[in-house]
């Protein structure tokens, strides 16, 4: 099936013969769809709703833990350009209209002046067009306004990642996304020795402009908060990337005849999470960022997450440590672990077991990477959400869904999905270690299962997609999991520009 070109390119790509037959396999059986048990809800207990005297106690634990050196990461995915923030001003240029009609554009132009970088907007029309925005647009020049904002010779926003473009102004300055997520790092991460970790996934092109920006702003915020900022980088590694199949799931080739692979989607990310020395990370998108008039909330359930996060720990490794000695197990043990399988995991098994298979069960599901999921409210954002979900074994458990792994056809399961009472703004926080201290393999606890196969074309030639299992759903299905209710003010993403104009953005 290979040529010997092909295998030099795989080489090259550090993926193996045995990878690329399984993922065309992939293309030819497709992917079985998860079987939901529940809803996870904050009336069946799948999703805590906590009390003030409960985050306060959580607060405290993560006030004591951060008095450790344990090493606390904040990770954000911030490779994916801007392309799609700037959809509908990429369609005004291929409009033969001069002028803004629609209500996105008007909206656009009607409050220019209040987007963080206006400023920089007015310089590039003035370096380019001798002339400013307000001149431009009164002489109705609208596109000429626009290629300054997206293209090469003016602001390159169109081709720029959400991570470099100015989210946010105040009186003496403008932020982009990466400076807030430095800033909101130092609020609720930085350790004992007054240390800020913090690790941006990117893509090589922008190395450059990010780490000038950071080498440009850390000084500034190191003096301003005493602390020290350790920033780093990594690249979606190539070894992640999938084959594309043609219609009939052969390997799609191009016009000279080589195999075409495209990136496996964010759950290729679990890579890079798993390159990760930490005990505690963080993670939580490039683009849901706030000013710091707002970041109160954010701060206040990263800290009630954390803390909560590193209770539910400690509590399993004193149970994993009993457990070990299978001889000594006493009943009230077993009963104690089940009670804390069933009501705080959400774990549930449907068959008998002997004592000795119920040992044995609760050290499998209890050593496992463990994360503490925030959740809002649904109010009909497109994504997943939480869910309890029987595996292979017919045991339930929670975890993250997206509606392309959920039979729609089916009209339980559909009704299941359209009942979703919160919604994923993707706001993790993980334990990464298990109890003797040793980093677990983050590759072990994904669900191969659970990828996505979408129509994509090259060229013109229609061709088949496979994306990885997405990062906070396939790639984490075996992780312990625990759902929070938090507040929707902690959940504020930029998907359009627009966006920016938003009460919360100004």
């Amino acid at each position: 099936m290979f040529s010997s070109n092909d295998l030099e390119i795989l080489k090259k790509k550090n993926i193996s013969e045995a990878q690329i037959g399984e993922q065309l396999n992939f293309f030819k059986t497709g992917f079985p769809k998860l079987k939901i048990k529940d809803i996870a809800s904050e009336e069946n207990g799948g999703v805590l709703v906590l009390s003030e005297k409960a985050k306060s106690e959580f607060m405290a634990d993560w006030k004591n833990y951060l008095k450790s050196n344990n090493k606390i990461v904040k990770f954000v995915p911030a490779s994916g350009a801007a392309t799609r923030m700037f959809k509908g001003l990429f369609e005004f240029l291929e409009k033969e209209a001069e002028e803004p009609t629609t209500t996105e554009e008007l909206i656009f132009f009607n409050h220019i002046e209040n987007f963080p970088f206006y400023e920089d907007l007015n310089e590039a029309c003035f370096r380019n067009d001798n002339n400013s925005v307000k001149n431009l647009i009164e002489a109705k020049q609208y596109k000429t306004v626009v290629r300054n904002l997206l293209e090469k010779q003016g602001l390159n926003y169109g081709s720029l990642p959400k991570g470099l473009i100015k989210f946010h102004a105040y009186p003496s300055e403008k932020r982009t996304s990466v400076q807030e997520h430095l800033l909101e790092g130092a609020l609720y991460a930085g350790n004992a020795s007054g240390e800020v970790n913090i690790h941006f996934t990117i893509s090589s092109e922008h190395l450059g402009l990010f780490k000038f920006l950071i080498e440009t702003e850390i000084p500034k915020y190191e003096q301003r908060y005493g602390m020290s900022f350790s920033v780093d980088f990594s690249e979606q590694k190539s070894s992640t990337d999938t084959v594309a199949a043609d219609m009939e799931n052969n390997p799609f080739r191009d016009d000279e005849g080589n195999l075409v692979f495209r990136p496996g989607g964010h759950g290729a990310l679990i890579e890079n999470l798993n390159d990760i020395d930490a005990d505690i990370i963080f993670i939580k998108n490039i683009d849901n960022v706030v000013p710091d008039k707002l970041k109160a909330p954010t701060v206040e359930y990263k800290k009630v997450l954390a803390g909560l996060l590193v209770g539910v720990q400690n509590q399993i490794f004193e149970y994993l440590k009993q457990l070990e000695n299978k001889a000594d197990v006493s009943d009230d043990l077993i009963e104690s672990a089940k009670a804390f399988c069933h009501n705080m995991l959400n774990i549930y098994e449907q068959n008998e077991m002997s004592r000795e298979e119920w040992i044995e069960f609760l050290i499998k599901k209890f050593n496992r990477p463990i994360r503490v999921c925030g959740v809002v409210r649904n109010l009909g954002e497109p994504g997943g959400g939480p869910f309890l979900v029987f595996d292979a074994e017919n045991v339930s458990a929670p975890q993250i869904l997206e509606s392309s792994q959920i039979d729609t056809k089916d009209p339980l399961q559909a009704g299941l999905m359209s009942t979703s009472t919160h919604f994923n703004p993707v706001d993790l926080v993980c334990a990464v270690r298990n109890y003797e201290g040793e980093k677990f393999n983050l590759l072990d606890y994904v669900d191969k299962q659970t990828g996505f196969i979408s129509q994509k074309s090259y060229k013109g030639k229609e061709l088949k997609a496979l994306e990885l299992p997405g990062l906070w759903n396939g790639a984490m299905s075996n992780w312990n999991t625990i759902f929070v209710e938090v507040p929707i003010e902690t959940f504020n993403p930029v998907k359009i520009v627009n966006d920016l104009l938003r009460e919360q953005h100004q």
